[in-house]
């Protein structure tokens, strides 16, 4: 363990660096470039608001804790975090693959490529939070954003470490499986579709079933979502719940860096 600190040490210069081409290259070509991070998730909102904010009519059915939100505000905050862990998990599952040719002219510690496509990712969620917070300053204005504005909203910083962590560690997982078992790239784009009817993103959770809500919660991505949000709107944390991400979160980084370092000597024979 003293050594992979030793060598994260040596090489973050490194990462940083590596995190830095994958966001060029992300928009490479682009012409919109970074602000496509900001177009994007706005334009997701709007399609889902008036799909199942007005068509569906799915907008007027809240939860007690999010009473006073705009439907498009919830949507966003469910969309956002989604989102990051959907890019980031696929980046870092690609990473051993992608970056085969330099693995094998040039040592690095194979953990910095998957790291460095999270990080990366990560870097371009917290650019998106911009939107976020303009959507919010707009239905300020319009008085129609009627959710309480106080210290919780600080601490919506801790579910996003806990988003970060549990990236981190699927991450981990799949840039191993991902080496030995190529059709785990197929597997996982099914297993997210799941994860995102799952994580309460564009209806309220609290207009389900007590059966279907235990289900769900079971998700540890809903949790966090979850949680963001009464964070955000001015309400304190589901303790259970949080805790519960938690240690999902923690023992997926677990699994995943025990896993990676002991696979990773083998990726040579199989990239």
């Amino acid at each position: 363990m003293s050594q992979v600190f030793k060598n994260f040490s040596r090489y973050r210069y490194l990462l940083g660096e590596l995190a830095k081409k994958n966001i060029k290259l992300k928009y490479r070509r682009s012409y919109l470039g970074i602000l496509w991070t900001m177009i994007e998730p706005l334009l997701t909102m709007i399609v889902l608001s008036v799909v199942f904010g007005e068509l569906l009519g799915k907008g007027g059915r809240e939860d007690a804790a999010f009473r006073g939100v705009p439907f498009p505000v919830y949507v966003l905050t469910g969309r956002l975090l989604y989102s990051f862990f959907s890019s980031s998990t696929n980046s870092a599952m690609k990473s051993i693959r992608s970056n085969s040719g330099m693995i094998k002219k040039v040592y690095v510690p194979k953990y910095m490529y998957p790291l460095s496509g999270i990080l990366s990712n990560f870097a371009i969620f917290l650019i998106s939070l911009v939107v976020l917070v303009g959507v919010m300053v707009f239905f300020l204005s319009t008085g129609s954003y009627g959710a309480p504005m106080n210290g919780y909203m600080f601490l919506s910083i801790v579910p996003l470490i806990n988003l970060l962590l549990l990236s981190i560690g699927a991450g981990m997982i799949l840039a191993t499986l991902c080496v030995f078992f190529r059709d785990i790239e197929y597997l996982w784009s099914v297993l997210l579709m799941l994860i995102m009817y799952c994580s309460a993103i564009f209806y309220f959770a609290g207009s389900l079933s007590p059966a279907k809500q235990t289900m769900i919660k079971l998700n540890p991505l809903f949790g966090i979502i979850q949680n963001f949000r009464r964070a955000l709107f001015g309400q304190p944390f589901d303790m259970p719940l949080l805790a519960y991400t938690f240690g999902i979160s923690v023992l997926a980084l677990g699994i995943g860096m025990f896993v990676f370092y002991r696979k990773q000597d083998t990726f040579i024979l199989n990239i």
